[in-house]
């Protein structure tokens, strides 16, 4: 293993979801300034999109992201390949394939979660991946589909895409329900199974499993981390991203100061400048920031005051410092 796939292996430890327009390079950047170590994921991107539509837009990030994957959906392996190496070209640290998503639209173009009932084409796509890039292949995934959603039927699916060279399985600890229930649905209603992640982990020690599915808090992480290796966290960190403000201490062994919630603000100021040079209205990125104040005294008044002017014609970045100004501030920083 290379310095490059420990340190990654190591970020695995604690993730961001990729979620549908949520974990865009706006959002990415801003969490970063809050921890330097989690593992940043992209949206979902197809194979199509990135073939057929605008390659630069979807691929474009800042560097201060890293490290960051790149998370596919598709299911042709030369179209994977293909853009796994536009990932690779691009600078990301990793390559993800998509098998946990649920949506009819995705159904349709015959990958996510579906592909959990085709484990030898899931073999080939991570296959002709690896062989295309250097970087690593990884693989998201489910518990089961449908009335497929044994522990043997999850136990084979591993073990054959592990033999294609896939050794970092992130875990969705629920099944998927392809028909019957929305995608929202699918994120809550089928039951959590964390104990057939952990014996996945017990099966396949040598492989690297994540977790993933209902982990709200830091402490919770810390508890499954005492038996599979990584931890993947979702819409928890979106409505509430300062929850990774000591990611770093907690997680990571790291051992130094952290920005305040105002100084992360503030630290994003000149980012949000910039892209709104380059056409970014300023409400699609300040409605990722809505959440940072969560819990604190003011945070009503900050998230009413982005929504009701960061749409308005000519708004700047006076209205983020306006509405920062109703947030009482916190001059030290937290150990």
């Amino acid at each position: 293993m290379t310095q490059a796939e420990f340190t990654l292996r190591q970020a695995h430890r604690l993730s961001v979801a990729p979620m549908l327009d949520w974990t865009n390079r706006d959002f990415r950047y801003f969490l970063r300034l809050i921890s330097k170590h989690c593992l940043l994921y992209t949206e979902m991107v197809t194979t199509g999109a990135l073939i057929h539509g605008d390659r630069d837009r979807f691929l474009s990030h800042d560097i201060s992201e890293y490290l960051l994957a790149l998370q596919l959906g598709g299911s042709n392996p030369e179209d994977l390949a293909k853009c796994a190496r536009y990932g690779q070209e691009a600078g990301y640290s990793e390559i993800n394939l998509n098998v946990g998503c649920p949506s009819d639209r995705v159904q349709s173009g015959s990958f996510g979660a579906c592909l959990m009932a085709e484990p030898e084409l899931v073999a080939q796509c991570v296959a002709a991946m690896q062989a295309e890039v250097s970087i690593p292949v990884t693989v998201k995934t489910r518990l089961g589909i449908d009335k497929h959603d044994s522990y043997q039927f999850l136990h084979d699916f591993i073990s054959q895409v592990a033999e294609a060279g896939c050794d970092v399985f992130i875990l969705h600890a629920r099944k998927a329900w392809l028909q019957g229930l929305s995608p929202k649905e699918n994120r809550d209603v089928p039951p959590l199974d964390y104990q057939r992640v952990y014996q996945i982990k017990q099966d396949f020690p040598n492989l690297h499993i994540d977790i993933n599915g209902g982990i709200h808090t830091l402490e919770d992480a810390r508890q499954h981390l005492e038996q599979v290796d990584g931890v993947m966290m979702g819409r928890a960190i979106y409505h509430n991203p300062y929850l990774l403000a000591e990611a770093d201490n907690q997680l990571f062994a790291e051992n130094h100061l952290v920005p305040t919630r105002h100084q992360v603000i503030e630290q994003m100021l000149p980012y949000i400048e910039r892209r709104m040079t380059e056409g970014r209205p300023l409400k699609s990125i300040t409605r990722h920031l809505l959440g940072l104040f969560q819990g604190q005294t003011g945070a009503k008044a900050w998230r009413r005051h982005l929504s009701e002017n960061a749409h308005l014609k000519g708004a700047g970045l006076d209205v983020i410092q306006q509405a920062l100004a109703l947030v009482p501030d916190s001059s030290a920083l937290v150990e």
